[in-house]
Order: structure tokens, then sequence, then C-alpha cells
């Protein structure tokens, strides 16, 4: 089971305001700013603790909080309000200082006007109508990345919006001491899964090394025979496990040596403090199976996997897991295999040779044992199912040489046209939006890869938030997509881009 992402981490309640009003005012903002924040840290849509923070009146202390924002591993994020007016220039020192994800909430303590009572007094109180717009101007002038999010902190579209940044950045803050384990090297001669480990871990944090398949061999040897018995009872209490891999079948010894993969995987990762991990059928060296179930469990337990060695598909999955913490759904490694392109019908049926997580279905995996053309090893064991129809989003990370790329398919997963009965693979069948063709014209052409992370539970909504926080490319296709428009859009963003980031 993940633990929890979220555990032990806060984003910060900051208020602003000034001396001018005299400190009766200023007691009467702390109070209302407490109870704006009171909303959010009781709100279910918020999953991190919300941690309200004293009253910001002055440049110096403005710069002081932003600095021990920064400093503080369990701050994922801050978020600020000005409830009166206060004055943008004290806020200079402060945002240029500040490192970490910040929203702007624009609200104001009252939900409704007071209409026969308001007064003067009502009116310089509550004055973030005008004191918000002061703060956008220098947000803006700075050019500070920030989220804006408008409304009431007691409606629920307020704090739906507030968590679903808060998720991207509880990942964002993970990514950035993230390790990831690449066991061998890349498939040979596939481009899309190389790319820039150093640019990788310079725009995102993320440390990807290499570690020789040999030394998860030895880890596999020093794997107890008591815990792949317990294992082993686990399989056979969750999953339905073919006969000839049950206690007693003629292949029952392929499940145990399973077993001993994923023992030894976790207990490597854990050793180094990996999050992540991919290995590759061109570099098994001892190993008799690819590993297949392994892999499969450890994603339902939020790691990150990438096949084929593709180290940029293992931190999409582990940023998906993050995101999608305690949301309905799953994510998983996905891969887009062959089409449906009868006229009317068109679909795309997604899968990989052994690794697609069951967290996508809440049904019972079926354990089973099959040949695998390539590798050249042992039959592995994997789990085979459906995934679950509903929506869903594809997300696939390229390294574009001078920059990285996000691209985005919304779709609808929807169950197969009829049984797969010769297919023993977890397989996924979908409707990219707007259209199929459509949707594969502007993936081409967007370079996107044919790896993905495909995820049920973290959304669109997500994946924008953390691009925006890491400033990277996201291309978006969804169902107001038209290749024209997202020609030009990729044309924009690699004009952006060279103004920008690619000016260094």
């Amino acid at each position: 089971m993940m633990r929890s992402p979220f555990e032990g981490k806060q984003i910060l309640f900051f208020t602003g305001s000034q001396d001018l009003y005299g400190p009766e005012v200023l007691s009467q903002v702390e109070t209302q700013s407490r109870e704006v924040a009171r909303h959010l840290e009781d709100s279910d849509a918020v999953p991190l603790e919300i941690v309200w923070k004293p009253i910001l009146k002055e440049r110096d202390s403005i710069r002081a909080s932003m600095l021990e924002a920064n400093a503080d591993p369990a701050v994922a994020g801050v978020i600020v309000w000005m409830h009166t007016f206060s004055p943008a220039k004290m806020w200079i020192g402060g945002l240029t200082a500040l490192t970490k994800p910040m929203l702007h909430l624009h609200t104001q303590a009252n939900e409704a006007l007071p209409w026969d009572t308001i007064d003067m007094d009502f009116m310089n109180l509550n004055q973030a109508a005008h004191g918000d717009r002061e703060f956008g101007y220098i947000t803006s002038r700075l050019g500070k990345k920030r989220q804006v999010v408008v409304g009431h902190a007691s409606h629920p579209s307020v704090q739906h919006k507030i968590g679903v940044w808060s998720r991207a950045a509880a990942a964002h803050l993970e990514l950035q001491s993230m390790r990831l384990v690449r066991f061998g090297d890349n498939m040979r001669n596939v481009a899309v899964t190389e790319g820039d480990k150093t640019e990788a871990e310079h725009k995102l944090g993320v440390s990807v090394n290499t570690w020789g398949v040999n030394e998860l061999v030895a880890a596999v040897e020093q794997v107890s025979d008591e815990s792949v018995d317990d294992l082993v009872t686990l399989y056979e209490d969750r999953y339905d496990v073919a006969p000839e891999l049950r206690r007693g079948g003629d292949r029952h010894e392929s499940l145990r040596y399973g077993a001993k993969q994923e023992l030894a995987i976790r207990s490597f990762l854990e050793g180094v403090g990996a999050t992540a991990f991919t290995t590759t059928f061109e570099d098994l060296g001892g190993l008799r199976q690819l590993p297949g179930l392994a892999v499969q469990r450890l994603m339902a337990d939020g790691y990150g996997f990438g096949a084929e060695g593709d180290w940029k598909t293992a931190i999409l999955v582990r940023l998906a897991k993050i995101m999608g913490y305690g949301l309905q759904g799953g994510a998983s490694l996905m891969e887009d295999y062959t089409y449906e392109l009868t006229p009317g019908k068109e679909k795309i049926l997604g899968a990989h040779m052994l690794e697609v997580c069951p967290s996508l279905t809440t049904g019972r995996p079926s354990l089973e044992i099959h040949p695998l053309g390539i590798g050249d090893r042992e039959d592995p064991v994997r789990l085979v199912f459906d995934t679950d129809p509903g929506s869903g989003v594809v997300v696939a990370l390229s390294d574009l040489r001078d920059r990285f790329r996000l691209t985005a398919n919304q779709v609808r997963i929807v169950a197969p046209d009829a049984p797969l009965p010769n297919l023993p693979v977890a397989r996924a069948v979908w409707e990219p939006q707007p259209d199929f063709h459509t949707s594969a014209e502007c993936w081409i052409t967007a370079g996107a890869a044919h790896h993905t992370v495909m995820s049920t539970a973290a959304s669109l909504e997500h994946f924008e938030c953390f691009a925006d926080m890491v400033d990277i490319e996201l291309a978006v296709i969804d169902d107001s997509t038209t290749t024209r428009g997202f020609r030009q859009e990729l044309l924009l963003n690699a004009v952006v881009h060279k103004f920008t980031d690619g000016l260094r």
C-alpha cells in the first residue's frame, strides 16, 4: 500500500496588509484571515495541511517569511491573499526570493455584502478587491509564476482548485529530492527513451542513475524462502492465480521467482532511497525472468516505472501517483499498441509486454504465466485485466534537445469491442479526444513519446498545474483541439521558449 505522499507536508497561508489602518483593524484582519485559512484546512478537497502565518505588513518580514518557506523541507508551497491594501513594492524582495510554488487566492472574508450597514470602516477593512489587483500587478511585472484562484474560500469550486494545485505542489516537492534507479541501460537504437538526465535534474530535481543488473540479481538471491512463502500467500488471496502457478502446480517455481523479484526490487529501491525505476528486456544479466508481476505490484504501491530504460516515463508515473493519491482511479505505464480503424468505431488498444499497473482496475486480476518472445529468458508471470471504463488522460514527456515537452491527451476509456482471450497482458482501450484522427495527427506532430502514463485519478488539471510550476511546455489535445490550432500552438510555444528559457 502506498504511503500518503501528503503526510507531514504543509502549505503556508500568508495574508498581506499594512500598518496604516491601526491595531483594531489589524486585529480584525487576523481574525478573518484565520477563518479563511480554516475553510481550506477543514476541506476534504485540500489534502495538505494549511498552516496560517502571522499577518505580513512590511518588506523585511515578507522576505524573511519567504526565505523561511524555502528552507523548510515540509513546505510544498504558499498561498498568498491581500486582505486589505498591501502596497506591492513591499513584496518585491519576498517574491524575488521565493522558490516554492505560489497560489494567489483572490477572496474576501465575507461572502455576501451587508448592503444596509456598509460604511467606510467596512470598506477600509474589506479591500481585497483592489488589494489583490495591486498584488497581481507586481507578480506580473516580476514575471512570477503563480496560480490564481478566485472566489470565496468556503465554496467547493475554490477548494477543488486549491486542492488540485496543492497536489501538484506536493509532487513538485517530492521531485526535488527524487531518486530513480535504472537497472541497466535503455533499449538499443530507440530514440524516445534517450534524454538529458542532467537537464532533468535541473528542471525537475530528479536524480537519474544506473545500477548494474547483476546487483539486482544478487539481491534476488538473498531473498528468504519464508518471505517468498508469505508473499505467495498474499498473491493467492488477492488474485485469481492460474492453477499451474499455485502451490503444487507444475509452474509454481516461476511464481516464487516472480515473488523473489518483487521483494528484491522493493528492498533495493528502499536501500538507495529511490521511488522510481526502469528495466529493459535487452539488459537482464542473470535474471531468469523479465520482471512483470513485480513491476505491476510496485507501481500499485506508488513507485514510478518505465519500460526499456525509459526513465522519463518512470518520472511521469511517480508524478501521477502522487497527484492522484486518494482519488478514485490509478496510474500506469502505458503504450499505444494498435488501432481499431473501422469508420465510426476508431479507438486505441494499449498495453505493454507485461507492465500495466492494476490500479487501473477495480476488478480482480488474474495471475498468469505465458511465453514472452523477446528477452531470451524464462516465461514471466504477470497480472491480466481490462482497465475500467471512464475518463482519463495519457501524458508523455519528450526531450526536444533544447527543452522538455509534456503532451497530454484527454481520453475516454471503454470496454473492448469483444473479449481478448488470446492477449495475455493487462490492457486498456480508449477513444482519444477530440477524435482518433485529430488526436493521432497532433500527437505525432508534437513528437510525443510512444510510452505514456495513463492516469484515471490525477487529471489534466493536475498536470497543467505541475507544468506551470516547473515551467515545462505542455501541449494539450482535448475536445476543442484542431490540427491547425495545435500546430500554431506548438510554434508559439517554441517562440516563447527561445525568448525566455532558451536564451541562457
